[in-house]
């Protein structure tokens, strides 16, 4: 017990030292929660009328960063299979940080689906013994069980890790190992449960493609390692941290490999739609050509066009290894997956309606201001995160080198 206090009050320490662009950043995100927590006081004292969601558009902007999110969260195991299953050094001197970003993006994703609840006092009647979750029928059971699993299993994960760096002793393999190695089939599982949730609603022929869980797969190895990539070089030039060029090398050759994927599989949809001419074809329509002035297309198209030219990035080692071009690529994907998976999935899933009306859909005020909250917690959480992981992989790094 001394030693957990100890390291308790040891991380608190570090929290509460840094210099001014450490202090700027944090107040910077503080500002940003508070002022999506009074929005999201409005929303809760006057409803969901506030938000520009109706009946016809009942999933909007938070669950397009949710679904968005889900696979930022996933893309952990990139980093553990090349560092733990083939034990690849360069990768698993840095793998800490993919857990870390995990644990981030999940407590996004668990703030979306919140305040994207008109009452959210009712999320107890997805809890066991509270309420009647219907496990094992309900999907939405499910994702709330593979969510928080996946959630404490990294958070049991990272906290182990710099717990033991704090205590100067070596992690034991026996218990790391298999916490690790159960996060792959995890991972997978957190991704593949959100794409059968939008599967699973029979009315919504736009979801109704057996291909939608590889395809959310396929793009959340591209968008979370690409945000890792940049993150990593910031870590390394303001934090100092020693990530070597091969552990990015190899993160973004596997990228290129997602995205091949991810480009083919969309393809293979669009095929399908406009080969096929049925009445469900609308709704592909909706989403390249703003059928019914949705503006989709106007989002669309551009997210199409940078994946592309991401994936040409990647694919080619002279660019991909070049820190120019590579950052571009990073861009590049992320623009692209995040309007694909975003309003680009739920927009034309839910237009037109199962009456057939088309609703204009575009965020509110009140609805960026959440989010931004939304984001700022997570941002917040990798910050903390980060900073207690400097000094576990200085020293770790300082023990490989002697």
């Amino acid at each position: 017990m001394t030693n957990i206090f100890g390291f308790i009050k040891f991380c608190l320490g570090l929290w509460t030292r840094g210099g001014r662009y450490y202090w700027a950043w944090v107040s910077f995100l503080c500002l940003l929660i508070i002022s999506g927590v009074l929005a999201y006081s409005n929303q809760l004292e006057y409803g969901l009328g506030l938000t520009n969601m109706r009946d016809s558009i009942s999933w909007g902007f938070y669950i397009g960063n949710f679904t968005f999110l889900v696979g930022v969260a996933a893309a952990a195991v990139m980093l553990v299979i090349p560092a733990y299953v083939y034990h690849w050094e360069p990768i698993k001197e840095v793998a800490l940080l993919g857990e870390m970003l995990a644990v981030s993006a999940l407590v996004m994703c668990m703030l979306f689906v919140t305040v994207d609840i008109g009452r959210p006092d009712r999320i107890t009647h997805l809890m066991p013994f509270l309420g009647s979750p219907n496990f094992p029928r309900s999907l939405l059971a499910w994702d709330v069980l593979v969510l928080n699993v996946y959630f404490i299993l990294n958070l049991t994960i990272v906290a182990y890790i710099l717990f033991t760096g704090y205590t100067g002793r070596p992690y034991k393999k026996a218990i790391l190992i298999p916490l690790v190695l159960f996060s792959i089939p995890a991972a997978i599982s957190i991704h593949t449960v959100t794409a059968f949730l939008y599967n699973g609603i029979a009315a919504r022929p736009y979801w109704n493609a057996s291909i939608l869980a590889p395809r959310f797969l396929a793009s959340a190895f591209c968008s979370g390692p690409a945000i890792l990539l940049m993150l990593f070089q910031i870590l390394r030039k303001v934090a100092g941290l020693r990530i070597k060029d091969t552990a990015l090398a190899k993160i973004a050759e596997l990228m290129s490999y997602a995205m091949f994927i991810n480009l083919f599989l969309l393809g293979a949809e669009v095929f399908k739609e406009y080969y096929s001419n049925t009445e469900h074809l609308i709704y592909t329509q909706v989403l390249f050509f703003g059928v019914g002035d949705t503006k989709v297309h106007y989002f669309m198209w551009p997210a199409l066009i940078a994946s592309i030219v991401a994936f040409l990035l990647f694919l080619i080692p002279k660019t991909r290894n070049n820190p120019l071009t590579m950052n571009i690529g990073c861009v590049l994907i992320f623009i692209g997956v995040y309007t694909e998976k975003g309003m680009g999935l739920v927009i034309p899933g839910l237009t037109p309606d199962t009456l057939g009306e088309i609703y204009v859909y575009s965020p509110s005020l009140l609805e960026y201001r959440v989010a931004a909250g939304v984001f700022s917690v997570g941002f917040l959480v990798f910050t903390l995160l980060v900073k207690l992981a400097i000094p576990y992989m200085e020293k770790s790094h300082a023990h490989h080198a002697a």
